[in-house]
This record gives structure tokens, C-alpha cells and sequence, in this order.
């Protein structure tokens, strides 16, 4: 009898394997590290991608590389169509601990309150999840209360794992030329550092790293990292007057000048942008201040960067004993100036998630994906859903018939570009390339 939970019989037949898959990559710490000077930034992280690319040969597939950086890639050969590219990153936030994740999957879920067991101070509640709260009837992946669950991005490189898994064990279904890349240091801003695109051989691609089901993301913030040095003058404190200039003070007043009702993520919602002070660290003598800077106008994320110019400018002329020093570096830049230039690439998204039973849909994302930096590179990759939610946090959580549903969505986007009317829709350009394309 087919399972209701699932919205065609190949999401239905992917439900097993993707969680497998998935309970099996979160339980592996890929925390990925700001402050390292190597690549990737932790070397955790290649305990996955040496784990990917054993299972990546396993399944049969072609051309499977762990690079010197710690990327993954491989190629599904094809029928027709243009080269199709799928990528999630492996890496994990630091914002909490990913070291000795214990997933728990809640079969059947009921619809009631989620004590998470490792810590039961922590509860997930539908009333405050809308979309849990819709999820009657589904499994439940969550973690046990003390560490972040890892979905963002190892439920996509789950699903990524289970589609081609299926198409290699069904070899009669025709479907485009694929290539498969795994990512590290996602989380950290330099996920495509090295990642050279005309060696991944693909006409265009898709990051498997949205969260709500049936949403397809084609815009994302622009978004710089701002950092403001401050060297103050270190003295005994029992003979400092009038010759100490604490840093750490000096830091305090930049954060208690910064806008306290509006541009920052606690204030602002839909298009609004902010400045986000993520770390403060130093000593007497000398202190550093770390913020994000993000908004979808770039004009918006300019004058945003000149707050903090200004704030820094102010406290050096309040204490011209302190040297004050702003750098900015732009992390990446919003995708859809990129992507509209060729919109049949989201719209075949569109259509594979139609196709997989859904209503798709549109939303800027609040942040930004390896394919941000991939679409400005000339690589055009939109993002599509994961079926996982609450990102970064110990009430993350992920339904496993949504998981398989994205899954199912690769295979129908896949097989919708060997469709001659949508490989004619593709740019001419992309042609020219695919002849060369692996097969």
C-alpha cells in the first residue's frame, strides 16, 4: 500500500536510504573554524569527504576525486541534455557544538511537544513551529538537546548521495549528465575558494541547502565582513592614570553605538538588511570587533559598511591615543542580478519540484550559499529545499519525508534537462560546453 507521507512512489522509495545516509553523516564533527589559517579550516572535516568519496565509488559511480582542498566530485554519466551540477557543503556551524551528535528519530510523530533528552530544558513546540506543527504523521530527526543537528548542509549532501545512488541502480531512467561536488568551510565564507568550475565541467548547477520544503531560492543577501582593530596602551592598573587606554572599553562603546531598534537580525525581517556584531576578543591592549554586514541592495550594504567606518572614525577622534583600523572583505554578492540572466536554469528547479508534487515558491534568502559565489564566478546555481529547519541551533530539526522528497526532486530536475524542450531552453553557450561534457 503506498505510503500517503510521501507525495510520489520515487520519494517514497529514497525515504530509507536518505535517512541512512543522513544519521550516519551528522554523527561525523565537521565544524568548520573561522580563525584557522588552513584549507579546509579544520581537518574533521575530511573524515566526511573521505567517507563520501568511498560511497560515491561504491555506488558506481565515475571520475570520483577527493582533492588536495578536501573537495568531493564525481559524474553520473547521461543521455542527453547539458551537464548538471549538485552540491551541498560538509562543513557545520560553530555557532553550537557538533562534537557527539546523537540523532533521534521520532517515528509517526504525534503532534505534541519534543523533549529533547540530553538536555530537557530544551523542547521543540509546534506551537512556536508552524511547519513542525504540519508534520503529523512524519519522522522526525532531531538531536538530543546538546549539540546542533548538522542538517545544514549534511541533509542535502543526503539527498544529493540518495539521488544518484537511485539513478545508478536504475540505469533504464534518461536523465542529463551530472556532477556531483561537495564542499567544505561553507559556513566559514570561503566554500568555493578553490573551487575551479571549468574542471567541475558543469553548464550550471544547484546547491542542495534551502530548508522549507518546496521553496527554491534565486536571491540571497549581499553580504562583507567588517572588522575594526583597536590598539589601546597597556599599564600596570595600580599606576595606569592617565596613561592607560583600554581596548576592551574603547570595543564597548563601537556595540553601544550601534543602532538599537532596527539593522540588526533581531529587529529586521523580509528585504531589510543589518550589521551584526558576531565576536568580540582582546585584552587591555589591544582588542578586535567582528561583524557581518548583509542587505539585497548593494548601494544599502555600502552605507551599512560606512556605519561602521563612521563609528570607528568617532572613536579614534574621541581617543587619538587608540589606534583604530576598519577592513572590509566581501564575502559574496546577492545571485539574482546572475541568475536572471538565464531563467530557465531556476525555472527547471520549478518545474522538477511541480513534477515531485509540490506548488513551488520564492523567498530572499537571509543569507547566502556557496552558489551565491558560484552564480557571480559565472556558474549559475540557484538553492533548492532541504526539508530541514532551524539552522545552526540544538533545536534543528529535519522530517524524513520532506528529505525524501528533495531527493526525489533531484531525480525529477535530472531527468527534466534530457528533455529536448528543456535542453533547448538552456543557453547556447552551455551546448558548446556539454560536448565535452562527461558522459
Amino acid at each position: 500500500m503506498p505510503d500517503s507521507r510521501y507525495p510520489t512512489p520515487i520519494a517514497a522509495e529514497l525515504g530509507d536510504d536518505v535517512l541512512d545516509r543522513f544519521l550516519r553523516y551528522v554523527q561525523v564533527d565537521t565544524q568548520s573554524d573561522d580563525d584557522s589559517e588552513t584549507y579546509p579550516s579544520t581537518a574533521k572535516q575530511l573524515d566526511l569527504t573521505k567517507m563520501l568519496a568511498d560511497e560515491l565509488r561504491e555506488i558506481g559511480l565515475e571520475d570520483v576525486e577527493l582533492t588536495e582542498h578536501g573537495y568531493v566530485f564525481a559524474t553520473v554519466r547521461g543521455t542527453s541534455g547539458p551537464t548538471v551540477g549538485l552540491i551541498a557543503h560538509v562543513d557545520t556551524s560553530s555557532d553550537e557544538s557538533g562534537t557527539n551528535v546523537r540523532p533521534q528519530v521520532i517515528r509517526d510523530y504525534d503532534g505534541s511537544d519534543i523533549v529533547l533528552p540530553g538536555d530537557p530544558r530544551k523542547i521543540l513546540r509546534p506551537s512556536e513551529n508552524p511547519i513542525l506543527a504540519e508534520r503529523i504523521g512524519h519522522d522526525i530527526v532531531t538531536t538530543d538537546g546538546t549539540t546542533l543537528l548538522g542538517a545544514d548542509d549534511k541533509a542535502g549532501v543526503a539527498e544529493i548521495m540518495g539521488a544518484v545512488a537511485y539513478l545508478a541502480a536504475h540505469p533504464e531512467i534518461e536523465h542529463a549528465p551530472i556532477r556531483v561536488g561537495f564542499t567544505v568551510d561553507e559556513e566559514v565564507g570561503h566554500g568555493v575558494d578553490h573551487f575551479h568550475i571549468e574542471e567541475f565541467g558543469a553548464d550550471f548547477a544547484y546547491t542542495l541547502d534551502g530548508s522549507e520544503i518546496g521553496r527554491i531560492d534565486d536571491e540571497t543577501f549581499s553580504a562583507s565582513e567588517v572588522r575594526i582593530r583597536i590598539e589601546g596602551h597597556s599599564v600596570h592598573p595600580g599606576t595606569s592614570k592617565g596613561k592607560m587606554v583600554n581596548a576592551i572599553k574603547l570595543a564597548a562603546r563601537i556595540v553601544e553605538r550601534l543602532p538599537q531598534d532596527d539593522l540588526s537580525p533581531e529587529t529586521t525581517e523580509g528585504r531589510r538588511g543589518f550589521v551584526h556584531p558576531t565576536r568580540i576578543a582582546g585584552t587591555t591592549a589591544e582588542a578586535e570587533l567582528r561583524f557581518i554586514a548583509r542587505d539585497f541592495d548593494a548601494g544599502k550594504l555600502e552605507e551599512h559598511e560606512q556605519l561602521l567606518r563612521s563609528l570607528a572614525d568617532d572613536l579614534a577622534a574621541e581617543e587619538p591615543r587608540a589606534q583604530v583600523t576598519v577592513t572590509v572583505e566581501e564575502s559574496y554578492r546577492n545571485m539574482k542580478e546572475f541568475l536572471d540572466a538565464e531563467p530557465a536554469v531556476t525555472e527547471a528547479a520549478d518545474e522538477a519540484a511541480r513534477r515531485t508534487g509540490m506548488e513551488p515558491w520564492r523567498e530572499p534568502i537571509r543569507g547566502g550559499t556557496d552558489g551565491a559565489m558560484l552564480s557571480a564566478r559565472g556558474l549559475l546555481t540557484p538553492n533548492i529545499f532541504t526539508g530541514a529547519h532551524q539552522f545552526h541551533s540544538v533545536l534543528e530539526w529535519a522530517s524524513v519525508q520532506d528529505m525524501a522528497t528533495s531527493a526525489a526532486t533531484i531525480v525529477e530536475l535530472v531527468k527534466l534537462w534530457a528533455e529536448p524542450e528543456w535542453a533547448t531552453r538552456s543557453r547556447s553557450e552551455t551546448h558548446d560546453r556539454t560536448a565535452a561534457s562527461p558522459r
